[in-house]
């Protein structure tokens, strides 16, 4: 049976706010957000995100508008390793099975579910799809996520660090120089 949230985080990343309403099911989550951020300049964003199970992303439907236009972005993941964007294939992604939308906390929530990284030891590395905001650019990403406590992950993706606090279902609380929870009494 899935549970319903809405959290809202202020993200000092891009000196903005988002709010998600995610649906977690066992081994799933779907959500889809919006957010607004002044840096690295003004925008909108408004994203779909869906997984399969072991929280595997299928897809994830992203809209940004900034002074510059009206950007879209459809990724999609067959389930075996490729991925295309807006129907291009994406080699330098393949193998990856989570995407990472830029300054989304959400998106941090797969990993972390799938191998309980919240709850137990544990270390593990990433090939992520990540997303650039507000470009919406598609790249390669390598991150490791260690466990450092019940609800503490460390992340790590080249020289950026971050120790991560997360609830009991792995949704981010406070991500240091990303994002805070506005709703922290909840989880």
């Amino acid at each position: 049976m899935a549970t319903s949230r809405v959290i809202t985080w202020e993200v000092s990343g891009s000196k903005g706010i988002e709010t998600a309403w995610a649906e977690l099911g066992e081994d799933s989550l779907r959500g889809r957000g919006r957010a607004v951020g002044t840096v690295p300049e003004p925008y909108w964003i408004s994203y779909e995100l869906d997984t399969a199970g072991a929280f595997v992303t299928r897809r994830l439907r992203v809209t940004a508008e900034s002074a510059a236009g009206v950007r879209t972005l459809d990724l999609r993941h067959d389930g075996a390793g490729r991925w295309t964007a807006n129907g291009e294939r994406l080699p330098a992604v393949a193998g990856a099975l989570d995407c990472d939308l830029g300054l989304c906390p959400l998106t941090n929530t797969m990993p972390v579910r799938r191998h309980g990284l919240h709850l137990a030891p544990g270390e593990r590395e990433f090939l992520m799809a990540w997303v650039s905001v507000p470009d919406l650019a598609v790249v390669a990403s390598r991150q490791t996520y260690t466990h450092l406590g019940v609800g503490r992950i460390r992340f790590v993706s080249g020289d950026f660090r971050a120790d991560i606090e997360c609830d009991d279902d792995g949704f981010v609380v406070d991500y240091p120089g990303l994002a805070t929870r506005l709703d922290r009494a909840d989880g």
